[in-house]
């Protein structure tokens, strides 16, 4: 019985390779306890704010591992997030939560068709297919917003995507561990998750066993683009209001976030699990990074109050220095 249970054991440290990003997010996260618990690390609260601020790299992330894995690259995701909350912002002033629920399933579909046309059918490099759309998006973003942050008044919209908690657990954990479970269940144990997994270990193989490989690179952009309009809606409920520069950026997170879980860039291997905890990683690292920058900002804000405190004195001192400077001028004068 004792073999039995700790084989387990043995089995996961004998492939320490594979499993090092879980290694390191325990020892990382234990670091950061003992380091860091005087100033709240291990709270509740705070841990449950890094849930909240993982949960939308994390839905993309998990769309972004089904990309990788095929062999390709999506960089337009924030984009395309940031354009999600300001559609989804709109046509709920027009018509209602629903509609912009479906506005926002509408933006990332229609994107994601167009990404996955481009790559598959007309051949464009989906790096710089999507790298063209990053551009498009946050433009077409900027122009129907006018740059401008679109309110958004639905309580009930925001609850459900984002602003909301059952208890003391918030709304957007559900939507991350849904997402997740669904894309690992997807990767590892359907028929479209092994394509995919062949696709990007070789092509021209999978080609020949039968697989439609343009179909599954069309596929798993279009799963991308619709993954980062998902996070957009949840970026929109939780800050209930559609703003152009949200999720600026993240695709570099995203990425990251897959890549540091045991995702290949080079395709054909990937793992939603791995991926869900590297986006954890860079949340408390980056969390931790956040905490060191706001300290020297309160430094500067208390240097630039010494400063000013000062100035006020000079200058409270100065009309006893202007009646000094006359009193001598005058006495100049008279000896003069």
């Amino acid at each position: 019985m004792a073999k039995a249970a700790t084989a387990p054991a043995g089995a996961f440290f004998a492939n320490w390779r594979q499993n090092i990003i879980y290694i390191g997010f325990v020892v990382i996260f234990i670091v950061f306890a003992l380091t860091l618990n005087d100033k709240g690390f291990l709270n509740p609260n705070n841990l449950l704010n890094i849930v909240r601020q993982t949960a939308m790299i994390a839905v993309m992330a998990v769309a972004m591992t089904f990309v990788l894995s095929a062999g390709e690259i999506d960089l337009s995701v924030g984009a395309v997030a940031g354009l999600t909350t300001v559609t989804v912002a709109m046509a709920i002033a027009i018509a209602g939560p629903v509609g912009g629920v479906l506005a926002g399933l509408a933006t990332g579909l229609a994107v994601g068709m167009f990404n996955g046309w481009l790559t598959t059918r007309i051949g464009i490099p989906s790096f710089l297919t999507t790298l063209a759309m990053m551009g498009i998006a946050k433009g077409v973003a900027m122009w129907i917003s006018d740059t401008a942050a679109v309110p958004i008044l639905s309580p009930g919209y925001s609850w459900i995507f984002g602003g909301g908690s059952v208890g003391p657990i918030p709304v957007l954990m559900f939507w991350m561990a849904v997402i997740a479970g669904v894309g690992h269940v997807a990767l590892r144990r359907s028929g479209f998750g092994r394509k995919v997994l062949a696709t990007g270990g070789g092509e021209m193989a999978a080609r020949y066993s039968g697989i439609d490989t343009r179909s599954i690179k069309f596929k798993v952009l279009v799963l991308s683009s619709c993954a980062a309009a998902l996070a957009g809606m949840l970026y929109a409920g939780r800050l209930q209001s559609g703003r152009f520069q949200l999720g600026e950026g993240d695709e570099l997170s995203v990425i990251a976030a897959a890549v540091l879980g045991g995702t290949s860039l080079f395709g054909g291997k990937g793992t939603v699990i791995g991926t869900i905890v590297g986006a954890l990683m860079r949340r408390v690292e980056q969390a931790t990074d956040d905490s060191g920058a706001a300290y020297a900002q309160f430094q500067r804000a208390a240097l630039l109050e010494d400063e000013v405190r000062e100035r006020t004195q000079d200058l409270g001192r100065a009309p006893d220095l202007l009646n000094d400077s006359n009193a001598r001028l005058a006495e100049a004068m008279r000896e003069a």
